[in-house]
Formats: structure tokens, sequence, C-alpha cells
């Protein structure tokens, strides 16, 4: 199995997030990614460096408008009196935010001011001075994965930070910049007629579902915690199918407050119950820690060792599969599930 890590995403390291009306201490610190190079160490595998690809990958997926704001928001912001230490909004515009509709325009404001509202969704982005390229490094890594699995690898594994499946097409939001999961199911229909992505984050993948919502060639399936009670609390409700031509195509399957090992399960696998009937012929799993139950977000409560029976589940699907990380901040604990996760999938 081959693995795929830029040095650069070790750059983005956020200051402050908002969480429950406190400014508090970020959990997506770059020390993650050093726990999960650790774990790809005891299992064997040396994460290759992916080449520049620029940002052609990020383009097939998000707006122009949205890529130049995030590549040069910060050296903006910084020029502003009383400016602080990261971008984040302090006005936003009401959008409608149906997946239903088509993308915004450009903001009709050049302000940074006014663009920050317009293009972070929540305060739980913050730009400082690498988070573009950490975030297009990213990009990168998921490309260069997809490209291996293109190339005939049977698994291969994108150490994507940071993650990617909250970011909709133009909007950044839950740590999220740009949507590494969405750019590799694309990546991955420049050869396969149909692609799935199975995202078993505890965290809908709410930007992942905007992307295809309206399409009939990539299924979208998403295991998470219950909405109702959890981000991102609008959207990645059971009765969200898809629209258009992509109706029947969106697949939500939220699970209860407290769940662990076994419903976590049940749901992956029917999931890829789903997946099989769609005719996937390649796979792309959107796998996060979070619904671990030491993490500091989590509100269920998988183990260590669930993440092995996610790896068999998804390895017996047959699917040439490229996995994306995304969340999981309880450091001391995502190396041991990455590598139950890659034993599971190893057999």
């Amino acid at each position: 199995m081959r693995a795929f890590f830029h040095p650069d995403q070790h750059l983005h390291d956020p200051k402050q997030f908002m969480r429950v009306g406190r400014i508090a201490d970020p959990t997506d610190r770059p020390s993650r990614t050093e726990a999960l190079m650790a774990a790809l160490t005891r299992v064997g595998i040396a994460p290759q460096l992916p080449e520049d690809y620029g940002t052609a990958p990020a383009l097939a997926i998000h707006a122009p408008h949205y890529l130049d704001f995030l590549a040069m928001a910060y050296e903006r912001w910084v020029k502003l009196p009383n400016a602080g230490p990261e971008v984040l909004p302090n006005v936003s515009p009401y959008w409608n935010g149906s997946p239903d509709r088509d993308g915004r325009p450009p903001c009709r404001s050049s302000h940074v001011v006014a663009e920050a509202g317009y293009y972070l969704g929540d305060l739980a982005v913050p730009l400082g001075p690498q988070t573009w390229r950490s975030a297009l490094s990213s990009t990168h890594t998921a490309t260069a994965a997809a490209d291996a699995v293109l190339g005939g690898e049977r698994h291969a594994y994108a150490l994507c930070r940071p993650s990617g499946h909250h970011c909709r097409t133009d909007r950044a939001s839950g740590f999220c910049y740009l949507n590494n999961s969405a750019i590799a199911a694309q990546r991955l229909r420049s050869r396969f007629a149909k692609v799935a992505v199975l995202d078993v984050d505890a965290h809908h993948g709410d930007g992942t579902q905007e992307v295809f919502y309206r399409r009939a060639d990539v299924l979208t399936v998403s295991v998470h915690a219950d909405p109702q009670i959890y981000y991102p609390f609008y959207i990645g409700y059971a009765d969200e199918r898809g629209s258009g031509e992509g109706e029947g195509f969106n697949l939500n399957l939220p699970l209860a407050a407290g769940s662990g090992d076994e419903a976590f399960h049940a749901a992956v696998a029917r999931g890829l119950e789903a997946v099989s009937a769609f005719g996937a012929e390649a796979l792309v799993v959107a796998l996060g820690y979070d619904s671990h139950r030491e993490d500091p977000l989590s509100v269920l409560s998988v183990t260590t060792d669930g993440f092995a029976g996610v790896g068999r589940l998804i390895r017996a699907a047959g699917l040439p599969t490229v996995v994306v990380q995304e969340g999981g901040y309880q450091v001391s604990v995502i190396g041991d599930c990455l590598e139950r996760f890659l034993t599971g999938l190893a057999g």
C-alpha cells in the first residue's frame, strides 16, 4: 500500500477557534500528523512526497474566486488597523445554503472583512500565514493517492491535513479549507464511470455532499453522529437524498449519541451495501477518528479496535480505494486508530 504526505502540511498552526461560546485552544494541531506518521512507520509504510499539482485539482471542485481569497486573505488581513493574529469572520451574509442551488457568485464587496464573512463559514477556520500553503499541499497528497489507484494500486492512503470534508465549493468550515475527499473522487472519475465516497468521520461530510448532490456519477454516503445534537447541525439528515439528476445518490446514516462499535459497523456495512448497489467502480473513504470515545469533540463511543472492523469491511467491498484522512483530535489515540484500520484493510 502506498501513502502520501507533504511536510508543508505541518505548517498550518491555528491559534484559536470558537467552542460553545468561548475562544478555545485549537484541536487541529500539527502534532496530529506526527502521530499518524508514526503509525505508518509501525506498519512498515514510508509515505511518499506528492508532486506539485498546482491549483488544477482544487479548481476541479472549488470556485476560482474562493481560491483567490484563500491564497491572499492573510496578507490583506494583517494590513488592517488592529487586525488580529488570524483571519476570522465577524460578519456573515444571509444565504439559503440549499445544496440543490447553484453556487454563489463572488462576494460583491472586495473588502477582506466582507470576504472573510462570505468565504469562512464559522469560527473554526482561522487563516494564518501558512494555512493556504498547507491546504494546497493537502490537495496534492489526495491527488497523488488517487493517481496511485488510477495507476493500478488497490489501496492508497492520503495523510491529509488540514482536513476537507466540511469545505463547500466556495466556503471553508469545521477546520476544512479545501475538500480533499471530493478532489480525490473527481480525480478517480477520469477513469471510473461511477465513484462512491464513504465518509466515516463522526461529523457529517456536508461539503462533500454539496459538491456531488446533483450528480448521478458519484454516490455520497456519510456515517456520522446525529446532526440534531452535533456539528454541522443544519445538514446531514436521513431525508437528504440528492436533487435533480442526483436524486437517490446521497445516503446519510446518522447515529445516536453514545453509539459504539456495533452500531458504527452496522452503519458502515449498510453504506457499503449502497455502494455495491450503485455499481461503484472505485471508492474514496473519508476517514476520521473523532468517533473515538476519547476524542475531545466526540459524542460517539467507538473503540480503537473498532477501526480495524471498518478496515475489514472496506477490504471486503473489494474496490480500488483511496483513503483520505479527515478528523480525529485525541493525539494519544489517533495513531493506534490508523494502525488498526490499516491492519484490517490489509487483512
